[in-house]
């Protein structure tokens, strides 16, 4: 029995040190979903949806600019986060939701902006990483996404929440219902990105 390693192709071998629009998407493409550019004040934001929601690109670091070869003259940068921010509507939840998440999940966090809720994610390629830890690394961002849906979809109340928002509709004619979670993300144009 031998322990042999399988070969990496030449394209695959050669790391990463920085991250580019062309690169991530690719690699978002890797993971099954579909990618759109769009081009904003010199700068390519990508967009693509997973489990039917969207999510976005924000580039992090800007790394140093490559003089020659394939991505000479491109913005490149060191880092960037993935972000899929939801809306919360009818409520909020509760922190200890929020809490119960980071205590059970590694990898994605969740942040609190207003009346949003954020799933994000953040991939490193200082010191270098290959195409396909790109790759993987998309490939959990979409698990991730699917594990925080289904989180938010079990969440119940709990009773004695219910009760004092049932007592409080009561005098005030509120509905004491579960708040509700709407993607927040830009909507995509129709066919350019599918939900993996």
């Amino acid at each position: 029995m031998t322990n042999e390693q399988p070969t990496p192709n030449a394209a695959d071998a050669a790391l990463l040190t920085a991250l580019d629009a062309g690169v991530v998407a690719a690699a978002i493409q890797a993971a099954g979903c579909g990618v759109t550019p769009v081009e904003q004040d010199g700068v390519v934001l990508l967009h693509s949806a997973s489990q039917g929601i969207g999510f976005q690109v924000l580039w992090g670091n800007p790394a140093p600019v490559v003089d020659a070869g394939p991505a000479a003259g491109q913005r490149r940068y060191a880092d960037l986060t993935l972000s899929c921010p939801l809306r919360v509507q009818g409520g909020t939840l509760p922190e200890s939701l929020l809490s119960d998440w980071h205590r059970a999940k590694r990898f994605a966090r969740v942040a609190r902006h207003g009346e949003h809720v954020v799933l994000e994610m953040d991939v490193i390629a200082v010191g270098g990483i290959s195409r396909t830890h790109l790759e993987v690394q998309l490939q959990l961002w979409t698990q991730m996404m699917g594990q925080f849906f289904s989180f938010l979809r079990n969440f119940r109340p709990e009773e004695s929440t219910t009760a004092t928002a049932s007592a409080a509709s009561e005098s005030t004619g509120a509905s004491a219902s579960a708040p509700v979670i709407d993607a927040a993300a830009p909507t995509l144009a129709d066919g350019a990105a599918q939900p993996a």
